[in-house]
């Protein structure tokens, strides 16, 4: 089994140093669209490494699965991933992969969800 709650602090790690090199090191190097797609993943990765601590607790505490981990952890990666790589030159049909990730951020929101309803539903029985 995995570790998420340390996985999501070296996330939240990443996040801000990719924060901070958005800021400060491409400002004067990138268009303005492409640093708000720099932004935008920084966001994201913020975000959803915040809630892959929830969730590694939530496995912690047998309420939630590491198949909601793993579609957040996976689709962070390749959503921001994507717009990361595209904001330091990847051709803009690289932009194709984006929805990709949002799309399993996604369903790993809503597997937590179904995997919440479930615990609480056998909590009552």
């Amino acid at each position: 089994m995995f570790n998420w709650i340390s996985i999501a602090a070296i996330n939240m790690a990443i996040a801000v140093a990719l924060g901070a090199f958005g800021a400060h090191g491409l400002k004067a190097m990138v268009s303005t669209q492409q640093l708000e797609w720099w932004q935008t993943a920084t966001l994201y990765w913020f975000v959803h490494s915040l809630g892959l601590l929830l969730v590694g607790v939530l496995i912690r505490l047998n309420i939630a699965t590491q198949t909601a981990a793993w579609l957040l952890q996976i689709g962070v990666i390749i959503f921001a991933g994507s717009l990361y790589a595209m904001t330091l030159g990847a051709p803009r049909w690289f932009g194709a992969i984006t929805p990709i990730g949002g799309l399993l951020m996604i369903i790993g929101w809503l597997w937590l969800a179904v995997s919440a309803a479930s615990h609480s539903k056998q909590l009552t029985i």
